[in-house]
């Protein structure tokens, strides 16, 4: 199992997370199983409290009293320009209840746009997509709101991706004249939540950090490490073939054992976190 010994204390803080029946809500809730968390919902869910988080600004505030810390993963990831501005209008709201604890917000690969071998936090971005865009606006209100905040530019996710995640009979991977495929970095469920777990509970983490294992793998790999069958095809139009993250910033952070960065070691988490427990 992909896997360093170190794990943070979350006992020394206490966390709010925002947005814990999503994907990445998921994977956090299997793998942070402390009282030092406190988890919100839009509806009933076990082991989360109910809170409307645009409409109820004292439940929220109530939810988030007392917290060192707190992680909104909430958000909108498709739709109109008013669904996406939404980002913005969540990010905001926990800014508020956080009440000058550090917030700590679910951002995204997609903001640097046409991605790269190297990807760093300082270079100038300028997502393609709505969601990139969405996400960059977060950021930037977020960033200019003088409040301490930490913007969690956050790569692949095993499981939570298009690849793994969203895999069916039919999968199809844009292939170029030798047979590669598309680069991305990646972190495993496992590797996400002790990484999170670190870098939330820092003396000082950056206003914005990139989130992956260090490197990348090329998305055929990954599947071929999992056992899922999928089929080279041509591009049918632009193709963005390199999205590799720095994360040399990360690594003052947060440790990484070689194998979390590899398709083998990313493929054992996502396996062993569908796993019945």
């Amino acid at each position: 199992m992909p896997s360093t010994p170190t794990r943070p204390d979350f006992n020394n803080k206490r966390l709010v997370v925002l947005g814990a029946t999503g994907r990445l809500g998921g994977i956090l809730r299997k793998h942070w199983k402390t009282d030092a968390v406190r988890w919100q919902a839009r509806t009933e869910r076990d082991g989360c409290h109910r809170v409307d988080i645009l409409n109820d600004p004292k439940a929220l505030r109530d939810l988030c009293s007392g917290a060192d810390a707190v992680l909104c993963l909430a958000g909108v990831t498709r739709g109109n320009p008013a669904a996406l501005q939404h980002n913005t209008d969540l990010a905001l709201a926990a800014i508020t209840a956080a009440n000058s604890a550090r917030v700590f917000l679910a951002s995204s690969a997609a903001v640097y746009g046409a991605g790269g071998k190297d990807l760093r936090e300082t270079d100038a971005v300028m997502p393609l997509s709505p969601y990139g865009e969405a996400k960059l606006a977060m950021e930037q209100a977020a960033l200019s709101s003088g409040a301490p905040v930490t913007c969690l530019r956050i790569g692949n996710v095993a499981g939570a991706d298009a690849i793994l995640g969203g895999w069916h009979s039919e999968m199809a991977l844009d292939s170029d004249a030798d047979g590669r495929t598309p680069l991305r970095s990646y972190i495993g469920p496992q590797t996400l939540a002790r990484t999170l777990a670190h870098v939330i509970t820092a003396d000082a983490p950056p206003p914005v950090l990139n989130i992956s294992a260090p490197g990348s793998v090329q998305m055929g790999a990954l599947l071929d490490a999992a056992g899922l069958p999928w089929r080279p095809t041509a591009p049918s139009g632009p193709v963005i073939w390199d999205v590799t993250l720095n994360t040399d910033r990360l690594a003052l952070f947060a440790p990484f054992a070689p194998q979390d960065s590899t398709a083998a070691g990313i493929a054992a988490e996502w396996h062993h976190a569908r796993d019945p427990q």
